[in-house]
């Protein structure tokens, strides 16, 4: 199982995904939402392969026979407890605000289902139940593109909402040509990275360029998302984003990463593994912070994505524990002038009092405690500062540059998401994806 273990984490590493998929649990009882497609599912628990899970509109319909465009969307609740939970499907804009299209023009089908597949957690310290749906399916069917979000809420009451989860749909109608440079105004080869966009439209044709939207995402992160309505150059049906101080990105540097596949063993990066108070407990290493003279190293990495595995289980899902991982980062004083979060999907790419670090004077670090699933998890760490009077946050941008470092060679993911509306028509269809 550790062999397997580590087969998958270089395969996720070497291909460089993100979930693309973005995720959010409402109370604290819910844990590890996340949504994937069926074939990943099935491939990945064969030890294969991973697929960006986005879906593709070819023929007109998404009706959830082919596992290759089909989400599974999962969740665990913290008891033994059956709770009635149901989900609603919205069509959206590119800002995620709700589109004008009525849901016969989104969908075939229901706009609700009922979430009915659930197992309870078989021979785990903690209790839970596992709760997953597919879609879409024989009940909902989805006709267009773009941005959709389904919300999960319990007892047929829209207002206790639960979690939800957005994903997007697109129609490949446009060719995407991204280019990452190295050579910025801001410095050259050194903590930043200059992404360049080539758009070829000759399919929808460029009548007026404000018809189209482009959203950018590093490592499927929201706090530096960047939107773009004006190309720099306009030639014919392309349009060309080059030089734009807003596509400069942070390079940041490769997740650190841990493994608590084993509660009789110590993964990677895992001090030890013990069991005190009916929980197990996995202490992570103490993590360094790096400075501005430290050199880049290379190493594969999930850009944030993680997957739950767990040794001599048959289902992963419902067999594998949930534990206290701890988090450490020695420093000798605390940092006045912002606050630190520990990043990733595992915390759903949010700052919230669930990841933020708390400083620990006695023994000069950083700490953070979260109980969660089995499985092998990317993070970093992100600095959030305060404006100059220390009064509030900068825009919740973070930065590693203070904890992880900044280079122009790390590896990201940059999320391309190319939007059209031409002039008259009610909703943002979703063109083109690169990833």
């Amino acid at each position: 199982m550790r062999k397997i273990a580590y087969i998958i984490w270089l395969l996720l590493g070497s291909m460089g995904l993100s979930a693309q998929v973005h995720v959010h649990a409402f109370l604290p009882n819910i844990k590890t939402l996340k949504a994937e497609r069926v074939s990943m599912v099935n491939e990945l628990r064969n030890a294969k392969t991973i697929q960006r899970p986005f879906l593709v509109l070819n023929d007109g319909l998404i009706d959830g026979t082919d596992e290759e465009n089909t989400l599974l969307i999962s969740f665990d609740e913290m008891s033994h407890n059956v709770h009635m939970y149901s989900y609603r499907i919205e069509h959206l804009n590119y800002d995620g605000s709700v589109s004008g299209l009525t849901s016969s023009e989104y969908l075939n089908g229901f706009t609700t289902g009922d979430i009915r597949d659930y197992d309870h957690s078989l021979n785990t310290t903690r209790v839970y139940t596992h709760y997953a749906f597919v879609f879409p399916n024989e009940d909902i069917q989805l006709t267009k593109s773009g941005k959709y979000r389904i919300t999960i809420y319990e007892d047929n009451d829209p207002d206790k909402r639960v979690g939800e989860v957005e994903f997007v749909v697109v129609e490949p109608l446009v060719q995407i040509v991204p280019n990452v440079r190295y050579d910025t105004p801001i410095e050259i080869n050194g903590r930043y990275q200059q992404l360049e966009i080539d758009l070829n439209a000759s399919s929808l044709g460029v009548r007026d360029p404000n018809e189209y939207k482009i959203v950018v995402e590093q490592n499927n992160r929201r706090d530096n998302l960047v939107l773009l309505t004006q190309p720099t150059y306009i030639q014919g049906d392309r349009l060309r984003y080059v030089n734009k101080r807003e596509l400069i990105f942070e390079g940041g540097n490769e997740y650190r990463h841990f493994d608590s596949y084993s509660t009789y063993m110590a993964g990677t990066n895992i001090n030890q593994i013990r069991f005190f108070n009916n929980d197990y407990h996995a202490p992570l290493m103490p993590d360094p912070c790096y400075n501005s003279n430290e050199q880049y190293i290379h190493e594969y990495d999930a850009n944030g994505m993680f997957i739950v595995n767990a040794e001599h289980t048959n289902d992963v899902e419902t067999e594998a524990e949930y534990m206290w991982v701890h988090w450490t980062l020695p420093v000798e004083q605390p940092w006045m002038d912002g606050i630190l979060y520990v990043g990733g999907d595992l915390f759903e790419n949010r700052m919230t009092s669930a990841n933020r670090m708390d400083y620990d004077a006695s023994n000069k670090c950083y700490t953070l405690s979260a109980l969660v699933k089995q499985g092998g998890y990317d993070y970093q760490y992100w600095f959030v500062p305060k404006t100059a009077d220390g009064s509030q946050l900068v825009d919740k941008k973070t930065t590693t540059q203070r904890t992880d470092g900044s280079f122009w060679q790390t590896s990201n993911q940059y999320g391309i998401y190319v939007y059209y509306r031409p002039f008259g028509a009610r909703y943002d269809r979703l063109v083109g994806v690169s990833l």
